[in-house]
């Protein structure tokens, strides 16, 4: 079941250094036929998200989506979702915000796992996030109350320049659920592209 018109919309983070890949666009990798961030709008578009923010420089002008920056560039994730909401009208505030990062080759099904999820939250959460393996949570593969994530912002020094999504969500109710790694896997390193893309063929040669 997919939250209703105006429950959902999401921010997608698709502006960091990418340092690890040399700084290379990593949002603008191709796996499976698709950009990562193509694939995240997609994802976000078929859940019925509306608005859909990306925070970065204009990478695919043909995409459904506004875009805003962090005030500085690069100040890090928690400056990027407050510069995604600062573009939001309050009184349109959707219920919900899907908050992700752009290198999840699986992001169709983290955010199919994550509208699921909000439906089983208790009316006290404020938003639940994937986690890998491990158990460590995956603050930017979630689903947070946009009033909660709003009030956090707000409260934030210097906009949230250079302060990490603990930051931003520490002081919020929110449940992790440990998810498999395919949800949870991200394009870090090019050994992790090489990886991707091995997956995604192998998937694509399955029968169906």
């Amino acid at each position: 079941m997919t939250p209703a018109p105006g429950d959902l919309g999401a921010i997608l983070l698709a502006g960091g250094r990418a340092s690890r890949v040399d700084g290379a666009a990593k949002p603008l990798f191709d796996v499976g036929g698709r950009t990562l961030l193509s694939a995240a709008v997609s994802a976000v578009t078929d859940a019925a998200a509306r608005p859909i923010t990306v925070v970065a420089p204009v990478l695919d002008e043909t995409l459904p989506v506004a875009w805003v920056r962090e005030e500085p560039p690069f100040s890090g994730p928690a400056a990027a979702v407050v510069a995604a909401l600062a573009s939001w009208a309050d009184e349109d505030d959707p219920t919900w915000t899907l908050l992700l990062a752009c290198d999840l080759p699986g992001v169709v099904a983290a955010v199919r796992r994550l509208v699921d999820d909000i439906r089983l939250l208790p009316s006290d959460s404020d938003g639940v996030c994937l986690a890998d393996a491990s158990s460590r949570p995956q603050w930017l593969i979630g689903a947070y109350r946009t009033r909660a994530l709003r009030d956090a912002a707000s409260v934030l020094p210097l906009g949230g320049r250079d302060a990490p999504m603990r930051a931003l969500l520490d002081d919020l109710a929110i449940t992790v659920v440990t998810a498999p790694d395919d949800l949870t896997r991200d394009v870090d390193t090019w050994e992790d592209l090489k990886e991707a893309r091995r997956r995604a063929a192998h998937a694509q040669e399955e029968p169906s």
